[in-house]
This record gives C-alpha cells, structure tokens and sequence, in this order.
C-alpha cells in the first residue's frame, strides 16, 4: 500500500480534534476531509467523515480491516506529529 501526498491542517483543538488529513492512496485515490482526535489514553486516532442521513450517520469511506486502518493510522500520525514538532520548534522561538 503506498500512501502519498499527505497533507496535515493543525486546528485550534476541539474536542479531541486537533487536525484534518488528506493523502492520495495507490496514486489513484485521494481521500481528505479525515480528523485525527487525541486518544484519552495519549495517542492519536483517525476518523473518517460520515455524512448524516435523516438521524442516521453514514460513512463516506473507511478501512475495512484492522491492518489496513492501522497501516494507515501509522503513517499518517508520523506525519503529523513531524508536523507538530515543527510548529513547536516555532512557538519555542518566537518566545526568546
């Protein structure tokens, strides 16, 4: 599985949301509009958009098994994380 073009929007953190993720799958597919959430144990998971029917919520796209959800989760949460070292290395300097 090949995961590219990831692209992380850091948001001011609501509710266990702290950024959105697209990425293109296989260089067929792109996919965005994912949240990643804080853990309440620590850690990050991802959840993917749903779109409410009536009171229903359906889900636009997800993994379909644990390996491919987790294979994902791995690479996109490196990235983040990349992302937020970066904007703390920032905020450490601005305060200087």
């Amino acid at each position: 599985m090949k995961i590219s073009e990831i692209q992380i929007i850091p948001i001011k953190p609501q509710n266990g949301l702290v950024a959105f993720v697209s990425f293109v799958l296989e260089e067929n597919l792109y996919l965005g509009s994912i949240g990643i959430l804080t853990k309440p144990e620590g850690g990050y998971r991802l959840v993917y958009p749903t779109k409410k029917v009536g009171v229903r919520s359906m889900n636009i796209f997800h993994p379909i098994n644990k390996d491919f959800s987790q294979s994902i989760e791995k690479e996109v949460i490196s990235k983040f994380e990349d992302v937020m070292k970066k904007y703390d290395r920032y905020d450490k300097a601005d305060i200087r």
